[in-house]
């Protein structure tokens, strides 16, 4: 056998001397990692956390889901308790699968979806009008804003990174997606003349043009003392409906519904129709150039007529969620203020996926520094609002407006809008100036699930006394640490967006999303144009092979790969590494972000995928 001098080599895909550097173009480009490495604790802490996850995750499903895939509790619409809730039990599940989870969390979390698009199908209100024939119709809300509609699609959204192939999973992103598209024609939601949607409740049966009334958020009548503890904290039916009084101009655009168009990115992610691609920028840049014809500050309620505040008055700053929605709380008399402005980035960063182009940050950079210098000296020390009203700018506090700071840096990777960022220690681990955060970031996730797991077995209520979002501070599913770790990636939120990360992992061999069984992955550094990246296989007996994917979906490009002394040029979205029993490395990717089309397809799938259409085979 010959002696092997170098730690790392790169042969074709096809057969070629293992002692050979090879440049080519058709074929697929491996990495050999055939260095033995002593499992780094990272590593055995990131296969322990996948595999507590799962434990954790079965015990929850068998607890609070029936054979059906329903949630054992007692159906509600609202936005108290309502469909979106239900659902978000399973949140992280499909990221957790798509990191290299088993398999029955894909398998647990479909039939939980499946069982709750069936429940709250049948599941009817009586005084609420428009939710009478079901809460769901059609598969999807009736029709409600979207800071619960994007709740409730969070985990469905993110299905594609591990099952985009299957069919009712395509035929449902087609339909969602249609509903803003105006394809589906009990659904006119959105106006093309004036770019906008129509109304702050919208869904499958369209948008509702007259304002909301109490009934419309809290849903019917429900006994709660001593049977129920809503999280809001309602004594009484009562106190829902009190909640929600104020809660009535509606009519008109309003920034969360830019969450919308994550159905459109997944559409297009599926089929690579340029005509979904066409409405997202569309949408996106609508809003975009309102900001900028409001002094930067982007308006919360867009009239019918396609005038800020048309349906608000003539306040730009009006309607419900506005920049001057600041309600009182039933319970104690408090006022409590509630701008939900802030969930429209979504629809930027997903613009900046399909574009790279900074003008979608840049109006909110604007708008941040356009609050800022409101600033207030109040008891010796500055002070900066975060709403605005009838008399200007108010809800003064010691913190500087920063909302999306963390995501405008995370997509730029600007040194000026690291500067916006507060503290943050994956940042600062980037930076080489964290160097504990790796594990105590992964044994926290870890020290989390057994407190959840802890919580599920000494929860005493019953299918009957239980609300959908009961359960959901026990779900156990733990991935806060995996994202940044492996992925180099920030985690979606509960706002329906699509996953963004630098690099994404596949199993060849057992053709699936996530890193292969025993396989560890830790990005060292990042910056605009590179990442460094650790992969080890802990295993000491069998090989294992990873694709690492440019991107969540593909989005960004290989151009080089660098590992120890020896360089190759590349341009391609997809690099396989073998790692031999006991092995690993260290690989330095160079790469051009957002450069390609974001699809679904896995990196074996792209080899008969064309450039301008890739349709996912069936």
């Amino acid at each position: 056998m010959k002696k092997i001098i170098t730690t790392f080599r790169l042969i074709l895909f096809l057969m070629v001397s293992t002692n050979t550097l090879t440049s080519f173009s058709p074929g697929q480009t491996l990495i050999r990692l055939e260095q033995p490495v002593s499992p780094p604790a990272w590593a055995l802490l990131e296969r322990h956390l996948l595999d507590e996850n799962a434990k954790a995750c079965r015990e929850f499903f068998q607890k609070y889901f029936d054979d059906r895939g329903y949630l054992l509790c007692v159906e509600r619409w609202g936005g108290n308790d309502g469909p979106d809730d239900a659902i978000e039990n399973c949140n992280d599940w499909p990221l957790l699968h798509a990191l290299g989870g088993h398999d029955d969390i894909l398998r647990m979390y479909k039939k939980a979806w499946e069982g709750h698009l069936q429940q709250y199908t049948q599941a009817k209100t009586k005084d609420v009008p428009f939710a009478t024939g079901g809460m769901y119709y059609k598969e999807f809300p009736v029709t409600f804003d979207w800071l619960h509609n994007a709740e409730g699609l969070t985990v469905f959204n993110l299905q594609g990174l591990s099952d985009p192939t299957n069919s009712d999973f395509q035929r449902r992103v087609r339909r969602f997606a249609g509903f803003y598209m105006n394809e589906d024609p009990g659904a006119p939601n959105y106006d093309p003349q004036h770019k906008i949607i129509r109304s702050m409740f919208n869904g499958s049966r369209g948008p509702l043009l007259r304002k909301a009334t109490a009934v419309d958020w809290a849903g019917d009548p429900i006994e709660i003392n001593n049977r129920f503890n809503p999280l809001h904290g309602e004594n009484n039916y009562e106190q829902m409906l009190a909640h929600f009084e104020e809660y009535n101009d509606i009519v008109g655009d309003h920034p969360q519904n830019l969450l919308a168009t994550s159905l459109a990115m997944n559409a297009l992610c599926l089929s690579g129709d340029s005509k979904y691609r066409q409405w997202v920028l569309e949408y996106v840049s609508a809003w975009r150039e309102r900001m900028k014809a409001n002094g930067n500050i982007i308006p919360t309620n867009i009239g019918l007529d396609g005038t800020p505040g048309g349906n608000a008055n003539g306040k730009w700053y009006g309607g419900v969620y506005g920049w001057a929605f600041s309600v009182t709380v039933p319970q104690n008399g408090s006022i409590a203020h509630r701008n939900t402005h802030a969930h429209g980035f979504v629809g930027f960063m997903n613009a900046y996926m399909l574009t790279g182009d900074d003008s979608y940050l840049e109006c909110w950079r604007k708008q941040i520094d356009t609050i800022n210098s409101h600033v207030k000296i109040i008891n010796g020390k500055p002070h900066y609002p975060s709403m605005y009203g009838d008399n200007g700018w108010y809800a003064y506090s010691p913190s500087k407006y920063s909302s999306n700071t963390l995501e405008i840096f995370y997509l730029s990777m600007k040194d000026q809008d690291r500067l916006r960022v507060a503290d943050h220690p994956w940042i600062r681990y980037l930076q080489g100036e964290n160097d504990s955060y790796v594990e105590s970031a992964l044994r926290a996730d870890l020290a989390e699930i057994r407190r959840r797991v802890q919580g599920i077995r000494i929860d005493k209520t019953t299918p009957d006394t239980r609300l959908a979002d009961d359960p959901m501070h026990l779900n156990p599913a733990r991935v806060t640490s995996l994202i940044p770790l492996m992925l180099g990636g920030i985690h979606p939120g509960r706002r329906g967006s699509l996953l963004h990360c630098r690099l994404r992992y596949f199993d060849p061999l057992a053709q699936r999303a996530g890193l292969p069984r025993d396989v560890g992955a830790l990005v060292r550094t990042m910056t605009a144009d590179s990442i460094t990246v650790q992969l080890v296989n802990t295993s000491q007996t069998e090989r294992r092979q990873v694709a690492v994917q440019a991107g969540s979906y593909g989005e960004h490009q290989f151009v080089q790969v660098q590992f120890g002394q020896d360089i190759l040029q590349l341009n391609s979205p997809v690099v396989y590494v073998q790692l031999a029993p006991g092995c690993g490395g260290e690989i330095i990717f160079s790469m051009k972000r957002y450069v390609n089309p974001p699809t679904f397809h896995f990196p074996w799938q792209r080899m008969w995928a064309t450039e301008n259409q890739p349709v996912l085979p069936r």
